[in-house]
């Protein structure tokens, strides 16, 4: 019997409905089809690394309209563990959630561990960071560990440029996203899903030239879809914006364009503007659960003590629970009083700001208005707090 892997220029599968409905300027809306139902783009991803959106249940995201959640395989991998995943059937049916789920690769937490990994062609040996233990993960174990996770969208398995003095040395981004093609090639050989979709992910630094160069080798390659990884890692807002405006509307036009890990509401205007149609962040989750809210008139930090007596909502343009039910003081005695309710309560908050940030911009672009909807929001962005 052949053991010929599959050419990995051949389409095996069909790719995902997606449809491009509305534009404005680069920025478009649309609609794509997954396993576990439709999503409307522009869309923000919540993270839900190891299987939860930290403080919120699977109904409480539901009721906010999240359409697709992220999951991290590296952690999954480690907890619980992919025997576990089998034993429930996948991801979906362990958490409770039947709607999408888009899986990270992992690439970026094992390429974070940079004294405790070494990286060779097959793929990349490292020690875990929750006992020190070896594993090897290569393009091969990546997607199969996301197809026992049942991912939506599974992400290829890239290598992630270094942070610090590395990220801008050429000769390094050039042997890295050499491997990442090579990486990715397997990634397509390696699939036996239909119903789990493939993204790629392009490399590059904020070269122009590199990322043209990547961009080149991995569209004539028959992914789902395609990322912008290597961003939001410690270069200047304006140079991450320059390079997303340079790359993002040559991605495929019937395909969706996902910027990874980049997510402040300054980054999801700016960014849509410029053709890119998903995100992901954890700044909702991570900022709520230490006391920040993303409002419209900008972050504000509720355990501020100018909020003891405040007996306003949050934000008098959100109509979340939060916001709806209960008070800037009341949410500031819940933190000062370390209470577990303090961080459920913000996190819902800003999910659901996320949330309606996203679907104004979708409103916008319908309506040709996207200019002026951004500039109110910059405007109210402009009262945010001292230090928040």
């Amino acid at each position: 019997m052949s053991t010929t892997a599959p050419d990995p220029r051949e389409e095996r599968f069909e790719r995902i409905p997606f449809t491009v409905t509305d534009r404005c300027g680069e920025a478009r809306c649309g609609r794509m089809k997954l396993a576990h139902g439709e999503v409307e783009t522009p869309i923000f991803m919540p993270v839900g690394t190891a299987g939860t959106v930290k403080g919120l249940t699977p109904e409480a995201l539901k009721d906010a309209d999240v359409e697709i959640i992220l999951g991290n395989t590296y952690h999954l991998f480690l907890r619980p563990g992919l025997d576990v995943l089998e034993m429930h059937g996948g991801l979906h049916e362990m958490m409770h959630w039947d709607r999408p789920i888009l899986t990270d690769s992992g690439g970026y937490q094992v390429f974070s561990l940079k004294e405790l990994r070494t990286i060779r062609e097959e793929g990349v040996e490292f020690r875990n960071h929750i006992d020190g233990r070896k594993h090897l993960f290569t393009p091969e174990s990546v997607i199969a560990t996301q197809e026992v996770i049942g991912s939506d969208i599974m992400m290829a398995f890239d290598e992630c440029p270094p942070l610090g003095e590395e990220a801008v040395d050429r000769r390094y981004l050039e042997r890295s996203m050499a491997r990442t093609t090579r990486w990715a090639k397997r990634c397509l050989s390696a699939r036996t899903r239909p119903d789990c979709a493939l993204f790629a992910i392009t490399q590059g630094g904020t070269e122009l030239d590199l990322r043209q160069r990547h961009l080149e080798e991995l569209l004539p390659l028959p992914f789902d879809g395609y990322a912008i990884g290597g961003l939001s890692v410690g270069e200047a807002k304006p140079r991450m914006y320059e390079t997303v405006e340079a790359i993002a509307p040559q991605l495929p036009e019937d395909r969706p364009r996902y910027l990874m890990g980049v997510g402040t509401p300054e980054d999801l205007v700016e960014c849509v503007a410029r053709g890119v149609d998903m995100f992901d962040c954890v700044l909702p989750t991570r900022n709520g659960r230490n006391g920040q809210l993303f409002t419209s008139r900008g972050r504000m930090i509720i355990k501020h003590a100018r909020y003891r007596t405040d007996m306003g909502p949050v934000d008098p343009e959100c109509d979340c629970p939060t916001c709806t039910h209960y008070t800037r003081a009341y949410l500031r005695h819940l933190f000062i009083s370390r209470e577990m309710l303090a961080g459920h309560l913000v996190t819902l908050h800003n999910i659901h700001y996320y949330l309606n940030l996203i679907g104004g911009l979708r409103a916008a672009i319908r309506a040709g208005t996207l200019d002026a909807f951004i500039a109110r929001c910059k405007e109210g962005w402009s009262h945010s707090e001292r230090g928040a």
